[in-house]
């Protein structure tokens, strides 16, 4: 059991260390894992509750994670952090399967890809 304990805490500590803050890839924002990142025209501040939380997860930020520059967090509707890019809250879209994806770009002219 000790040793079951101690592999996965050791996992945890692995998982968390190679974690990133968001980055520009091809003139887009996207997460750690390459996933696209959006803006809510409307948002000022994170206010994405119930559906709108499904649909348009929160790109949250780790307790270890640190703002830089344009790069802040907020709390997230959810009381999480909530990554920022320029004060704008940054989501994801579930609907985004793979690293690369921009499907909610243009969602009901209120979702934007998130650019630099």
């Amino acid at each position: 059991m000790r040793k079951a304990i101690l592999f996965l805490t050791v996992l945890a500590i692995q998982q968390t260390a190679f974690a990133e803050m968001p980055k520009t890839v091809g003139g887009h924002l996207v997460d750690e894992k390459g996933m696209s990142l959006y803006v809510f025209d409307k948002d000022g501040k994170s206010a994405c509750t119930g559906g709108c939380a499904e649909a348009w997860p929160a790109a949250t930020a780790d307790s270890y994670d640190k703002p830089s520059g344009a790069w802040s967090v907020i709390p997230s509707a959810d009381g999480k952090q909530q990554w920022t890019y320029k004060g704008h809250p940054l989501y994801r879209f579930a609907k985004d399967t793979s690293p690369g994806d921009m499907k909610g770009d243009g969602f009901k002219d209120v979702w934007h890809i998130a650019k630099p």
